[in-house]
């Protein structure tokens, strides 16, 4: 990594923590251990330390996941393009109502497209090396409708694990940034004019992360190997990609286990089983039934889960007051969004591949 680069980064740290909400935040000076490695790894092959993983961090094992996830669907180098994965990313967000992932990814999508990164070696399996769009794979537009309507997949089958895994990577993603981020990856009470001069920074660092080709598979040692869940069989054809969302997938059960109410799992784990992925509406009646099946005071907690999973924009310092008020502390907080965000993340990828 240049010493320019480091220059550029340093200052940042602490804007970006800055900008989350709800739960504490671990400084990069302050971060030991696992943190402290995924804080690095994030700066080196993310380019920032960017918030929608940063915010997991009172959480390590739940640190651990995300980044796990996001490093080996989205930035590490294998079979599919950058750019394909950055127009998977930026579709499901805007799918989601998530305007901060929205926009930093359609920034990115666009710088790609426009600016191709210079070259530096040659790529896997006719990937391109500069991540841009390699022969063979879709537009970005044709990638935007497959993450909308679902069905067959407009590439070859050897790059589903990486664009099915991009897509469970932010549909997890969007969920924890609609609650615990602003809109926009800015401070908070920044000036909205400031958003095009941040992005610029952004994503020339990212686009720095990019041209280094992150190596595959470095991150899997974060957390301890385990079974491919059933529901993610899909990416059984690319063992790496396997084996790092099964270690994942376990991790955040383990935390929901440690963390989250019993009943409020079994109900949230029961409503996202029958979910169709529709927006449920803004009424209250799709919530009042399922709560009611809960003691009053995991009520809050489980109000938390089942917004984080179906409706995540609905989440706001009401809901989260609430379960702090219940006993919830930021770490269970933390937990029962991730764990929702999660299982139902899972089951939009089922959506998705099942074409609806």
């Amino acid at each position: 990594m240049s010493a320019g680069r480091r220059l550029v980064q340093a200052p940042l740290r602490g804007l970006s923590l800055l900008q989350v909400r709800y739960v504490p935040t671990v400084p990069f000076g302050e971060a030991a251990g696992d943190t402290a490695r995924v804080y690095r790894e994030l700066e080196r092959d993310f380019g920032v330390l960017a918030p929608p993983v940063a915010l997991h961090a009172p959480v390590p094992e739940l640190l651990s996941a995300c980044w796990l996830t996001l490093r080996e669907t989205m930035l590490a180098e294998g079979r599919a393009s950058r750019t394909a994965k950055e127009a998977v990313a930026a579709a499901v967000s805007a799918g989601n109502r998530c305007p901060f992932c929205t926009t930093v990814h359609g920034t990115m999508l666009d710088s790609l497209s426009l600016r191709p990164v210079p070259r530096r070696r040659a790529g896997r399996a006719g990937r391109a090396a500069d991540g841009g769009p390699a022969a063979g794979e879709p537009a970005a537009e044709d990638l935007a409708a497959w993450t909308a309507v679902g069905g067959e997949p407009p590439f070859p089958p050897e790059l589903l694990p990486e664009l099915a895994g991009t897509a469970l990577c932010l549909q997890y993603l969007n969920r924890v940034v609609n609650i615990f981020l602003g809109p926009q990856p800015l401070p908070p009470n920044a000036p909205g004019q400031a958003l095009g001069p941040v992005l610029k920074v952004l994503v020339g660092l990212m686009r720095g992360s990019v041209r280094s080709a992150a190596a595959p598979g470095t991150s899997l040692s974060l957390l301890p190997p385990a079974p491919l869940p059933a529901d993610l069989d899909w990416a059984a054809d690319d063992p790496r990609i396997a084996d790092a969302l099964a270690r994942a997938a376990a991790a955040v059960d383990r935390v929901g286990e440690a963390l989250v109410p019993g009943p409020v799992r079994e109900v949230v784990a029961a409503e996202v089983a029958g979910w169709d992925g529709a927006d449920p509406g803004l009424g209250r009646a799709w919530l009042d039934r399922p709560l009611g099946e809960l003691p009053p005071a995991e009520r809050p907690v489980g109000e938390l889960a089942l917004l984080t999973a179906l409706a995540s924009y609905r989440v706001d310092e009401r809901v989260v007051t609430a379960a702090r008020t219940a006993g919830a502390g930021g770490r269970e907080i933390l937990a029962a969004a991730s764990w929702a965000a999660l299982l139902a993340a899972r089951r939009r990828v089922r959506h998705l591949l099942s074409g609806g």
